[in-house]
């Protein structure tokens, strides 16, 4: 019975190192996984504790806290009265669900408005301000460069190209991929999302996942870098710009625009009265070597008559 009883255990041990191996998360190289019970593996999010679906992408919410986690626990000690004013990484407050809220605040109690990519779309203000109801991004327009290289593209392949990749990496439903624009070496996707449905993806995590890739510093678990390839030849891409639209406009406040319109009255002002005040010196330098010429005229005039 013991012989038998230590093959039984020898193929228990390893059966079970694979299921151990594979208790990851293939689409959040944050998320911190553990084996609960016999092929049930948990994964959840590293600093806030929220489960994560590894089967399809995180919440943009929740991987930006997991960055900034990931963050603090590499940067050394930064003095307590040290800003840092950044409209791009920052800890965001995250709904149960993965939103953004509305209204997100730093330490220092300023607070602002965000849009459900979480992109500030009001003026900072203090801890009164009100945001309201989340206002969803619609649209979101990716642009693109590709490097040089001696033939482009033809635009058929690679409109194919990324609507594989988005299908296939980022999970996200051809329907949803509005338009594509290739003029090389310059590529333009748009983006168009009404509403979420649960079972989809949303855009605003799929630009998030995107532009990770682009820069080198994948979401995703695995460490293959992001490969894109036209009919076998490598699309490389060299720079990348996003955009966000919301159903709604912004709100940001016109002090700026005011500011600056102001500046440059008085540039315009400024301007007009130096040149005025050049015009008239110039008149009066004229008007004065006129009449020290017409005083000399009449000066040797009348010396002539005495004469």
């Amino acid at each position: 019975m013991e012989p038998l009883f230590g093959v039984v255990l020898v193929l228990t041990l390893a059966a079970a190192s694979p299921a151990n191996d594979s208790c990851t998360c293939a689409t959040n190289k944050w998320a911190v996984c553990a084996q609960d019970g016999p092929g049930n593996c948990t994964c959840r999010l590293a600093g806030s504790h929220h489960p994560v679906d590894c089967s399809t992408l995180t919440p943009k919410c929740f991987l930006m806290k997991a960055e900034m986690m990931s963050l603090k626990e590499k940067r050394l000690w930064r003095p307590p009265r040290g800003v840092l004013d950044s409209d791009g990484i920052y800890n965001p407050d995250c709904e149960d669900s993965g939103a953004f809220k509305a209204r997100q605040c730093n330490q220092s109690s300023s607070c602002w408005c965000v849009n459900s990519a979480g992109v500030r779309r009001t003026e900072r203000g203090g801890g009164s301000l009100s945001c309201g109801q989340l206002v969803r991004t619609r649209w979101i327009y990716i642009e693109l460069t590709h490097k040089r290289r001696p033939n482009a593209f033809r635009v058929p392949d690679v409109t194919k190209a990324l609507t594989q990749l988005f299908e296939s990496r980022y999970k996200l439903h051809p329907k949803y991929i509005a338009a594509t624009k290739y003029e090389p070496p310059l590529i333009q996707i748009r983006l168009h999302q009404n509403r979420k449905p649960s079972w989809d993806v949303d855009i605003a995590d799929v630009a998030y996942y995107f532009e990770k890739d682009v820069n080198n510093d994948s979401v995703f678990r695995s460490d293959s870098k992001l490969s894109v390839s036209v009919n076998g030849d490598a699309l490389a891409i060299d720079k990348l710009w996003i955009y966000y639209v919301d159903e709604k406009p912004p709100e940001f406040c016109m002090r700026q625009l005011a500011a600056g319109i102001s500046a440059v009255v008085t540039v315009v002002l400024l301007t007009a009265g130096i040149g005025i005040a050049v015009l008239l010196i110039l008149r009066w330098l004229r008007t004065r070597t006129y009449k020290k010429f017409e005083c000399k005229e009449m000066r040797e005039i009348k010396a002539t008559g005495s004469e």
